[in-house]
């Protein structure tokens, strides 16, 4: 299974449903739409510098959402939303939640959203408006911790590969590994889809033997970057990778 990320309004304003159209005709199995945000702290420079290459096009919550109100015509993979809690709860959370599941987003991924926040505040509001949510978890985070996000969430587990940031590695690590055989011992409910650090065929298909699938985000935005034929060059580049 293939997750790819990228930012919306990035490179262009308008480029955001054509690459999403782009990325199921390659043959990817989910998409995921990143929220542009000023200060995207889980990110690496690739996905930082198109947080501000978006926000400089004009790329806010509202002008995705109208980017988006015709994107079941087209697109039929699952579609999640990726970002950070500021600009949703400036937005308004229920009226975001509601914009969500007017347009046909099935999903979210809040890297800064705290569970017990979520449980307390979100998590009823969410399962209102048909919203599953990812939590993140590391090499660090305990197992008693991970048997808890397993639980308590229902969309899928995001593995970070490494306790760094977002961006493409040359490899995965015997440690890395060792974290992954870890994970999948535990049986748990939930999917898990390794991402950071995940950018070719080869990185693709280790992280695939350890779990559900995995996640590009850095290694994409990269291809589209200076692409003068998006279409082309997205199919090209995830084709090579699912191969």
């Amino acid at each position: 299974m293939l997750s790819i990320y990228f930012t919306a309004g990035f490179p262009r304003l308008e480029d955001t449903l054509p690459i999403m159209e782009a990325i199921q005709a390659a043959g990817a199995d989910i998409i995921e739409v990143g929220v542009p945000y000023s200060d995207p702290i889980a990110d690496g420079p690739t996905i930082q510098e198109s947080n501000m290459v978006a926000l400089q096009n004009g790329m806010s919550l509202k002008k995705l959402f109208s980017q988006l109100e015709k994107m079941r015509e087209t697109v039929q993979v699952p579609v999640i939303l990726m970002g950070y809690l500021n600009p949703i709860i400036q937005f308004g959370i229920e009226d975001f939640c509601k914009k969500c599941q007017a347009v046909g987003v099935d999903g979210l991924i809040l890297p800064d959203l705290p569970m017990q926040q979520y449980l307390d505040d979100y998590k009823e509001m969410f399962d209102q408006y048909g919203l599953r949510n990812t939590f993140l978890i590391s090499p660090q985070t305990s197992a008693a911790r991970i048997r808890e996000i397993d639980e308590k969430s229902n969309g899928f587990i995001y593995m970070v590969s490494s306790h760094s940031i977002t961006g493409a590695k040359a490899d995965i690590s015997g440690e890395q590994i060792e974290y992954f055989n870890r994970v999948k011992s535990m049986e748990l409910k939930n999917p898990r889809l390794i991402g950071f650090g995940i950018s070719d065929n080869s990185t693709f298909n280790t992280a695939c033997t350890y779990s559900h699938g995995a996640i590009i985000g850095s290694a994409f935005i990269k291809t589209i970057k200076n692409s003068q034929n998006l279409s082309a060059d997205i199919i090209s580049y995830i084709r090579s990778v699912i191969q």
